[in-house]
């Protein structure tokens, strides 16, 4: 539309750093954030990007993220990185400990990092394709406050529990697979409430334990897991990795992340593995592999478009409704 508002890829991560910085969000901190809101927008998920900024600034605004908090990471053993956000969000803990992790899976072939007590975690695609763009093959999931009814229940026991998946190939491009444990986001009931849109009756249940196509009911309700029983389990074991390993807030326990003022306490894992040390010519085989899928057989591969995604966006700009973009602009700290 006419009125929307086409930043760079540089403009753009200086109007969320800023905004950030605003609200009372440390540099470093807001730095990370604002780059993986960045990537997520050019990745084609606005729904983790600047739409999702906005749950941030009034999060730090209501005290549900400490701005100030500087993440606590610590090795109980040389393949383990153990990080405590304090408060804060996991794209700066994750960030501080990126380079650290990379280097480890390539030492020992394996290495993880595991984080507790933030703020949820964005575009879970972003931390492993983070770590694919380093040649490694990666495996991620976190959990947040309860929205997803487990297999056979009718009330919210699991956040929706995404799972993402990355690895490396020989042109450059990543698989990346990010997709949640419900049958869609939580986030995309949010935006079909805001339009006044229905949404399809396999996505969530009402108040009552019953198929709704009402938004709002649904917010209310709970989610469902995509595939049934099958989704459920996926989403259990997504909850024992993000939320029991890393000491996390367990779903059931998180405080709601859109109001309040304490933290969710969520949790990430992240799992990587250096391809290198398992066989010599992975990142070329995959190439190869993708080929044959996407060209002989016609398989929709995810994730490969990803950096053609960020190169578009880097000639012609992010494009931002002007409400949004006002809105993200106005924030202050009170």
């Amino acid at each position: 539309m006419a009125d929307d508002v086409t930043l760079s890829p540089t403009e753009a991560i200086d109007l969320a750093r800023t905004a950030l910085m605003r609200v009372g969000m440390a540099e470093t901190a807001a730095g990370a954030l604002a780059r993986a809101t960045v990537e997520a927008e050019t990745a084609g998920k606005p729904a983790v990007g600047f739409l999702h900024l906005t749950d941030y600034l009034r999060s730090l605004v209501d005290g549900r993220i400490s701005g100030r908090a500087e993440p606590l990471i610590t090795a109980p053993v040389p393949a383990i990185m153990r990080c405590d956000a304090m408060g804060g969000v996991a794209q700066h803990g994750f960030s501080i400990a990126h380079e650290e992790l990379a280097s480890k899976a390539k030492t020992f072939g394996i290495a993880v990092f595991a984080l507790q007590n933030s703020y949820t975690t964005g575009e879970l695609g972003w931390y492993a394709a983070r770590l694919a763009e380093e040649g490694l093959v990666a495996l991620a999931a976190t959990n947040g406050p309860a929205v997803l009814a487990g297999a056979g229940g009718r009330q919210p026991v699991y956040c929706a529990n995404p799972l993402a998946f990355a690895a490396p190939m020989a042109d450059g491009r990543v698989l990346l697979i990010d997709q949640t444990s419900s049958a869609t986001a939580f986030v995309n009931i949010r935006e079909a409430a805001a339009h006044g849109e229905a949404i399809p009756e396999t996505w969530a249940l009402d108040q009552d334990g019953e198929p709704t196509t009402d938004p709002f009911a649904a917010m209310q309700g709970a989610l469902l897991a995509f595939g049934g029983t099958r989704g459920a389990n996926v989403a259990l074991m997504v909850e024992v990795l993000a939320a029991g390993l890393t000491g996390a807030n367990w779903s059931l326990d998180a405080p709601d992340f859109q109001a309040g003022d304490a933290s969710p306490g969520c949790g990430l894992f992240v799992l990587a593995l250096s391809p290198q040390l398992f066989a010599d010519d992975f990142p070329v085989r995959l190439a190869s592999q993708v080929a044959r899928l996407s060209g002989d057989y016609g398989v929709h591969v995810p994730g490969i478009d990803r950096v053609a995604r960020q190169q578009q966006a880097e000639s012609t700009g992010i494009v931002l409704p002007r409400q949004l973009f006002d809105s993200i602009s106005s924030f202050r700290r009170i």
